[in-house]
């Protein structure tokens, strides 16, 4: 049987926390009581100044190609690109199936990340641009904010090396190098992520990466 004085001292500690509670319960009731109209206005107006911000950045990056993955046809048009928007995420592809796999995943991600370009460019055409960043293996995925080339993704090897990665193990990586916004939690609502989980089709005779 417990100690009495031992119950009547745990009995006050819980009695002293739901006081605390109730009391800080009591101080947002009663802020809340204290907003007038004027100030309910203000509340209003500033999160309609914010949702107006955020309709026309949303524009903005519609009209930049934001919301879908395309392609870079001449690698001069690389810089236009990188210049035009904050955040790029571009796949460097040759034909073959490796990069048919970062095509999907880039492809989902794109419609995904409004606030990110997603781009493809012919590596083997772009002999410029694989110099001067020193591509080598394929896919490799350059992450390019305000202009400039901040991190890459070079093959699998990043994404458990092999081409059965999901949609969201590409998801992360990007943001771990913030390219894309993101909260700890896949931007993939539950019925498309059931979907992208399962990986595109591992070719028998495939390899996770391809060198140039």
């Amino acid at each position: 049987m417990a100690n009495p004085v031992v119950q009547e001292i745990i009995e006050k500690q819980v009695l002293t926390v739901a006081k605390a509670v109730e009391d800080k319960i009591d101080e947002e009731i009663a802020a809340l009581d204290r907003l007038d109209e004027d100030d309910l206005e203000a509340l209003r107006e500033r999160r309609l100044a914010q949702m107006k911000k955020m309709a026309e950045k949303r524009s903005r990056w519609i009209s930049l190609g934001h919301g879908e993955y395309s392609e870079i046809p001449v690698e001069k048009e690389f810089f236009s690109v990188v210049k035009a928007s904050e955040r790029v995420v571009c796949h460097f592809y040759r034909e073959n199936w490796p990069c048919k796999v970062m095509d999907k995943h880039m492809s989902i991600l794109a419609k995904q990340h409004i606030e990110t370009r997603f781009v493809k460019i012919h590596a083997e055409k772009s002999p410029f641009l694989t110099e001067k960043l020193k591509i080598v293996v394929l896919p490799s995925i350059a992450l390019v904010k305000n202009a400039k080339v901040e991190d890459y993704v070079v093959g699998f090897d990043e994404l458990g090396g092999t081409d059965e990665f999901s949609t969201e193990d590409l998801e992360e990586r990007l943001a771990k190098s913030q390219v894309i916004f993101f909260e700890g939690e896949s931007s993939l609502n539950s019925r498309s992520g059931a979907k992208t989980r399962r990986s595109v089709r591992q070719s028998s005779n495939a390899d996770s990466s391809d060198s140039e």
